[in-house]
């Protein structure tokens, strides 16, 4: 009687998670995320080239955003430009899709049987819950795209350093650096999450202060112009807040240069270049990031729309 207990008791906490979790937040994020990536690739192929800008001769030297995206085109074309792309998109699917997934399942399970709102706190500890459940996901992804971006044409690497694709490349990591390798920069991409809870939590409160200044109810959806404009003030406060980790992880994760971990690299940058080297490539990562933030929420916020329509017409 008591084990028939335990397992009803079991499955109820079980059914009173997945009562949360809802596939159309991940269909609609993985959509947003794979569609920004594709069409912004090359700004973050440019921002990454700048991140890891420490003065070793065997990086191509840069004067500007243009100047990094022709000379690549020069030497590589349309091929050089989604130098890898397979993983960013397959990462930045995959995370806006968990992410979504996540965080409303997480927000969901909090106001069950409350009737007031979250506030700005419960906003953001859900996003940055959210964003550390998904990146223990997708952190090899984005060791897998650092190290395809940061393969340049002119150098000559031992086998292990050669990358063919995103499966080579994990597969190699491996292989030569174990699970640690697929690791690198998961540190400071856990301060990262503050980056998304911001995001969130600035994305949240903005659209909800919005529809209560002209009188709409708090859930009322926006307009696509009304969806980029948050979506926008969001991106460009959570990046303003949060930048230097980028840079950070980048670091960790660059294949050419060996650091004993975070507080190495912020201890060597701050060193070398001073606070300024926290904040390269800051300028190509808002130029890409402010619209693939925008495409990503009006394709989410627009699938999610109607995957739930398409839901209640079947219901009905």
């Amino acid at each position: 009687m008591t084990g028939q207990g335990q397992s009803a008791s079991g499955s109820s906490a079980w059914s009173t998670i997945f009562r949360h979790v809802r596939y159309e937040n991940l269909v609609a994020g993985v959509s947003g995320g794979v569609l920004s990536n594709l069409a912004l690739h090359p700004l973050d192929l440019v921002k990454i080239r700048f991140a890891v800008s420490d003065g070793l001769e065997l990086r191509p030297k840069y004067k500007g955003i243009l100047h990094c995206l022709t000379s690549i085109w020069k030497l590589d074309g349309l091929r050089g430009l989604y130098q890898g792309v397979t993983p960013n998109v397959w990462g930045a699917g995959l995370s806006w899709g968990l992410y979504f997934f996540f965080y409303n399942a997480i927000k969901s399970y909090k106001t069950e049987g409350r009737a007031e709102r979250l506030d700005a706190m419960e906003y953001l500890v859900s996003a940055a819950e959210a964003g550390a459940m998904t990146l223990c996901i997708t952190n090899p992804l984005w060791v897998a795209k650092t190290r395809l971006m940061l393969q340049y044409e002119s150098e000559v690497n031992p086998p292990q350093r050669q990358y063919k694709g995103m499966f080579d490349t994990l597969v190699k990591i491996y292989k030569y650096e174990g699970v640690r390798g697929l690791y690198k920069g998961f540190v400071p991409g856990l301060f990262g999450t503050s980056h998304g809870a911001l995001q969130f939590m600035a994305y949240e409160l903005l659209k909800l202060k919005y529809n209560q200044h002209i009188n709409r109810l708090p859930e009322a959806q926006l307009s696509t112009v009304e969806y980029i404009c948050v979506a926008a003030l969001s991106k460009i406060f959570a990046v303003a807040a949060t930048y230097p980790y980028q840079v950070v992880r980048a670091r960790l994760q660059d294949q050419h240069v060996f650091y004993n971990g975070v507080w190495d690299v912020i201890a060597r940058t701050w060193r070398k270049e001073g606070i300024a080297g926290f904040y390269k490539g800051i300028a190509p990562n808002l130029i890409r990031v402010t619209p693939a933030c925008c495409i990503t929420f009006v394709v989410y916020e627009n699938v999610l729309l109607f995957l739930l329509d398409a839901k209640e017409n079947k219901v009905g």
